[in-house]
């Protein structure tokens, strides 16, 4: 048995474990460069009673097709997506946020037949977050609405902070 030889497995050992780690944080960070969530904090599904509540309002008793979601990061954002019978939709908008105007600067192309924004710190019936609902807590909420044909709407809720 040759002395030496025992001793080179146990250097080998030591110093590869160093370069296993590096090797590891070398390719997180990678992934997190080019992940477009790299902290894995996207979208979740959340009931859809729960999104329109934090920007002040309620989901319509006729909604249908509901999809919605919560992102939470830096800030906090919920996305509700629904379809409405069209001719409830004027009077929901209203009772939500009355005199509410409607704004384009949040339009997405042609498609969109209707765009409304508003900044509750702006004043919306004299709501701030946190005061209205147990779960109001938005800053903004933004509705767009997509006529799909004379009797069916697409709603877009999103409500978050900033």
């Amino acid at each position: 048995m040759v002395r030496g030889r025992n001793r080179w497995w146990l250097v080998a050992v030591v110093a590869g474990i160093p370069a296993l780690v590096l090797i590891w944080l070398v390719t997180a960070v990678v992934r997190a460069a080019t992940s477009d969530d790299p902290l894995g904090r996207g979208p979740r599904g959340v009931p859809c009673a729960e999104a329109p509540e934090f920007g002040g309002a309620r989901l319509p008793t006729g909604a249908y097709d509901t999809r919605c979601t919560v992102e939470v990061w830096l800030d906090t954002r919920y996305a509700a997506a629904f379809r409405m019978p069209r001719a409830e939709l004027a009077g929901r908008l209203g009772r939500t946020c009355p005199g509410a105007p409607p704004r384009t600067g949040f339009r997405l192309g042609d498609t969109t037949d209707l765009c409304v924004s508003v900044g509750f710190a702006d004043g919306c019936g004299e709501r701030m977050p946190g005061e209205a609902y147990p779960g109001f807590g938005a800053h903004t909420a933004n509705v767009l609405v997509d006529h799909e044909g004379p009797a069916t709407a697409l709603v877009r809720f999103s409500a978050f902070t900033v």
